[in-house]
């Protein structure tokens, strides 16, 4: 019978993201969360079933944790129409996502093994599918100018920047990545 206590999952989830990080999906073992999460041995074993199940719910707690504040809504919804409204709510984005470095690490671990796993691949799918389309109509109901295929040609071109600075941060400086942020507004949105 799988435990319910949900700070105590959450905790294991967490562990779990940072062994993924560190070690990769193959270190990702119930020894090694409890080890992170500083439990004892076996207790991962009495919240998830097995294995995969950790992997989707790491994933789900990726997404869970990096939710944008209510400030940030606010801003895309009350803040000014305008290119530059664009490009402080996408330097927020690659902010917060960098600023979680574990987490994102780990969500490419949990991509990768996606590619071998057809269930975690079809779980993945259909969170980033829905995530694209959260941006894309929270987009389009604010107002801001550009549409939908402006905000697929910023995902694209961020997340690749988010993957550089968290992989290899010596290729762009906060410097540089503010100026790369700023033309891809410049070049997906266009003006007014």
């Amino acid at each position: 019978m799988a435990r319910t206590n949900p700070e105590r999952r959450n905790a294991l989830i967490d562990a779990g993201i940072e062994v993924l990080a560190r070690d990769g999906a193959r270190g990702l073992t119930f020894r090694a969360v409890d080890k992170e999460a500083g439990v004892p041995a076996g207790t991962a074993s009495n919240y998830f079933p097995n294995r995969d199940e950790l992997l989707i719910q790491a994933g789900h707690r990726f997404y869970e944790r990096l939710q944008p504040s209510a400030e940030t809504m606010d801003h895309l919804f009350t803040g000014p129409r305008t290119r530059e409204t664009i490009a402080e709510l996408m330097t927020e984005v690659v902010t917060r996502i960098s600023g979680f470095r574990t987490g994102y690490l780990a969500l490419l671990e949990l991509r990768l093994e996606a590619t071998r796993r057809p269930d975690l691949q079809a779980i993945l799918t259909e969170r980033v599918r829905a995530d694209i389309d959260f941006n894309v109509r929270n987009h389009l109901d604010s107002g801001l100018p550009g549409d939908a295929d402006s905000v697929l040609l910023l995902y694209l071109a961020l997340n690749w920047l988010i993957l550089e600075r968290l992989t290899l941060p010596g290729v762009f400086d906060d410097a540089e990545a503010t100026r790369l942020i700023e033309m891809a507004v410049q070049r997906a949105i266009p003006a007014l």
